[in-house]
């Protein structure tokens, strides 16, 4: 069990957490939720032992191991393979382990460091490292590339099947769904669920939180509070001691003005001095009520468009893409002043290209796209964040777009999205991932657009301010195609979907469970096909589905051939002591000391054999499923 005692931690001099305790025990998945800023990230520094409380204690399981997700990757030429295999730490140890035994030619060696192999289940790790890269969006043709080559959300998800593949008995997972999108969302919850780990995770997606967690941590107000259940079970929870809080407040409130009022009418009479001052303690001894914590302070809500052009745009055979590289071909699409569309689709399959096409910042190769004169585009994506001033602030955006606001309508503008004070004022270049993406949606729905092209709208929004933009895109007026993660903002949001899928945009009819069905049945669905010979396509295809069956192959073959040679060297070695054995003159008193010394070396071989053998016989099964599998 892991239990927090008294714990307070603090930042810059500044408390986030105080005076917490909790109980966590084996087996349970905890969300841990609160505002930005509000100390999550420093609990789980804290659980690392990479800080200490400022007070109080906290106590795990002397044998518990911890994996999380590391910050950094540093840039290897290591394949993303065999950087997510390195986190396994047991089974790094026993390949060593084993080259360096047979490097020796130590029999007894040899032996344990199989055992040890097979202890950690080593000939299955290539195999389950495959597999979680599959599932973060990695394909087999992928896995081998070099991790350096890879962009740094790619990169955070290599670290991700690293913490997952790590054998641990507490797994600490700080936003581990920021850079995944839809699919691999999806493919992270089902997997966490099976994962037998006690696990604490930070997430700001309500689905996935409500998927997985038995209990919510609650940060607020400094404050440490725990609910059974998940998510949506939290906020019933914690609407409800609201709700009595607010009855408490006001009940005393009621009773303090009471008190207070026959103390003032009565103080200063001779006759009912002794009452008043029996009242004025009885006031003193009131204990104070805290006022209920206040509601989130976002305020997001879309001024009317001046006008509603239908349709808003029409792409008529567009074919999209990069010089010669073509991502999206034959798009048709009439956008209706009403349509509320979630674009579905794997990483990669052209989903961002898509609207940036449709935004008008991308040409097509061929084919038009063409907006109505009276199409506002409001367009965000992440790139947006980067092209913010960093040397000026929240208020000067804010002008230049609205100039002909005063000063106090921009910044209770402002104040809707979280910028209150100083942080006004701030420059934008000392601002979080967070408030960078609250300032640009700011900027985006003030410009009353009556065609909203979102892509990713929730990357580094906080609860609260993911709930805030729902109920805004809820009331919103106008046309609409989104692109996120966040199931949630897409079920309140979209009326329909379409999938980017195989280079084409397609309807997609179903909902959000049907999609999840949809994916799963991806993934089982068997990768080879039997194509007509006479299709140079399907040829093509059928060349590469098996070289990515010889690469997910490749690291069990290599492991019973490894057996295969371990294995003949023993048997070698056998021999030899055989052959020396049926020299008689071994057994002369004058050999005893010799013939002690090769019976020894020859039962020592014998076991290393045994256990050979034995690796061998799990590898060439492992082995033999595999390729049943991809029959």
């Amino acid at each position: 069990m892991l239990e927090l005692q008294h714990i307070t931690l603090s930042r810059n001099g500044i408390n986030l957490i105080e005076n917490a305790d909790a109980r966590i025990h084996p087996g349970q998945r905890v969300g841990l939720t609160g505002r930005n800023g509000s100390g999550k990230s420093t609990l789980l520094a804290l659980l690392r032992h990479e800080i200490d409380a400022d007070s109080g204690d906290y106590r795990l399981p002397p044998d518990w191991r911890i994996a999380s997700v590391a910050q950094e990757t540093p840039s290897l030429p290591d394949s993303a393979l065999d950087y997510v295999l390195a986190g396994h730490a047991p089974y790094q140890a026993a390949l060593a382990a084993i080259v360096a035994a047979e490097q020796s030619g130590d029999g007894h060696a040899i032996a344990k460091a199989h055992e040890q192999f097979s202890a950690c289940d080593g000939y299955a790790q290539p195999a389950r490292a495959a597999e979680l890269l599959d599932g973060l969006g990695f394909p087999p043709s992928e896995q081998h590339r070099a991790v350096a080559s890879y962009s740094g959300g790619w990169r955070m998800r290599l670290n991700l099947a690293r913490a997952l593949i790590a054998p641990a008995e507490l797994l600490l997972l700080d936003e581990p769904t920021n850079h995944l999108d839809l699919d691999a969302i999806i493919w992270l919850q089902d997997y966490l669920k099976t994962h037998p780990a006690t696990q604490i995770i930070i997430a700001h997606d309500r689905e996935f939180l409500d998927a997985l967690c038995t209990r919510i941590l609650h940060i607020e107000n400094r404050q440490l509070q725990s609910y059974s259940g998940n998510y949506s079970d939290y906020e019933r929870q914690s609407y409800e001691q609201r709700l009595q809080a607010g009855a408490q407040y006001q009940k005393q409130e009621r009773q303090r003005a009471h008190l207070q009022n026959y103390i003032d009418r009565f103080r200063a009479k001779a006759t009912k001095a002794r009452q008043a001052q029996s009242r004025l303690k009885a006031l003193e001894k009131l204990d104070a009520a805290p006022p209920p914590p206040p509601e989130a302070d976002y305020r997001l809500a879309f001024l009317p468009a001046e006008n509603h052009p239908n349709p808003t745009l029409i792409a008529q055979k567009a074919r999209l893409g990069y010089g010669d590289k073509t991502i999206v071909q034959e798009l048709t699409l009439r956008i209706a002043a009403d349509a509320r569309i979630g674009i579905l689709g794997r990483n990669g399959a052209g989903k961002s290209t898509l609207m940036k096409a449709l935004a008008g910042e991308l040409a097509p190769l061929a084919g038009s796209i063409e907006a109505h004169k009276n199409t506002r585009i409001g367009y965000f994506t992440q790139h947006q964040l980067d092209a913010l001033r960093a040397e000026h602030d929240a208020l000067w955006h804010m002008q230049h777009v609205l100039p002909q606001e005063s000063e106090q309508q921009q910044r209770n503008r402002l104040g809707g999205y979280g910028f209150h004070g100083d942080k006004v004022t701030a420059p934008v270049g000392q601002y979080s991932g967070g408030e960078k993406a609250r300032l640009a949606l700011a900027l985006i729905i003030a410009q009353r657009p009556n065609l909203l092209l979102l892509d990713e709208p929730t990357n580094h929004l906080d609860l609260a301010m993911r709930d805030a933009l729902t109920l805004a895109l809820q009331n919103y007026d106008g046309a609409m195609l989104i692109i996120s993660h966040d199931r949630s903002l897409l079920r309140a949001a979209c009326d329909e979907f379409r999938l980017v899928a195989d280079g084409k945009l397609q309807p997609f009819d179903g909902d959000l469970e049907d999609y999840h069905r949809y994916l799963s049945a991806s993934r089982q669905a068997t990768t080879t096909t039997h194509p007509p010979a006479n299709s140079a396509d399907n040829r093509q295809e059928q060349k590469r589905r098996e070289a990515e069956q010889r690469q997910r192959l490749r690291p069990l073959k290599q492991a019973v051939e490894a057996q295969e040679k371990t294995i003949a060297k023993l048997e070698a070695a056998l021999e030899k002591h055989k052959t020396a054995l049926a020299d008689p003159a071994l057994y002369e008193a004058d050999n005893k000391a010799r013939l002690k010394e090769i019976l020894a070396a020859q039962s020592e071989a014998q076991k290393a054999l045994d256990a050979a053998e034995a690796a061998w016989t799990e590898a060439a099964e492992a082995l033999q499923q595999a390729e049943q599998e991809q029959a």
